[in-house]
């Protein structure tokens, strides 16, 4: 399950999709991901009111499931390009957690 939240920025139906279609693509690779529950959350800095850039953070967390306590954050001035640097950075994050299971084990 996934939930998508936003914080000053409006809800945007296109900004969920591409949140939705990155971690399903991560959930074809790790099937133990799908019954996990996902929280987005997708944040503005600065406000459109004051002069200077924006600053975009999209922060995935890991609450429940196999892969739980698994979180990661990424920031950059555009909303898109910083979703995707957390995509590759928590596939990465996801492969090494399940190497460290594995070598509990």
């Amino acid at each position: 399950m996934t939930v998508v939240k936003f914080k000053n920025l409006d809800s945007s139906e296109l900004a969920r999709e591409a949140v939705t279609e990155r971690l399903e693509s991560l959930k074809d690779k790790f099937p133990d991901l799908s019954t996990c529950r996902i929280v987005t959350l997708l944040e503005m800095h600065n406000s459109p009111l004051k002069p200077g850039p924006d600053l975009f953070t999209v922060k995935v967390q890991v609450v429940s499931g196999r892969y739980r306590g698994v979180a990661i954050s990424k920031s950059d001035g555009n909303l898109y390009v910083a979703l995707a640097a957390v995509a590759e950075n928590l596939l990465e994050r996801l492969n090494r957690f399940g190497d460290r299971a594995r070598v509990k084990n």
